[in-house]
């Protein structure tokens, strides 16, 4: 899997390096990338399979507030042709 640090990163993306150090920080807590030590550098590693469950779950949310937002549209417009 492809790994690059914090640094090289904020190279690419438009925010600080010191966010992507706090992101990376979060992403790690809750397991979907991994540091890996390269002599002093730390090198961040994406865990493919738990992002892939992260994103199953999240498609899982969505449909459910999908029907939730449906039902209560549904409520609102028989209550708007009383």
């Amino acid at each position: 899997m492809y790994k690059r640090q914090a640094s090289a990163l904020a190279e690419v993306l438009p925010v600080s390096r010191q966010a992507i150090a706090k992101h990376l920080a979060v992403l790690q807590d809750v397991g979907l990338v991994e540091p890996v030590r390269v002599g002093r550098e730390v090198r961040y590693r994406v865990l493919g399979s738990q992002l892939a469950e992260t994103a199953r779950r999240l498609d899982l949310i969505g449909a459910q507030w999908d029907r939730r937002l449906a039902t209560i549209k549904q409520i609102a417009e028989a209550l708007e042709s009383e």
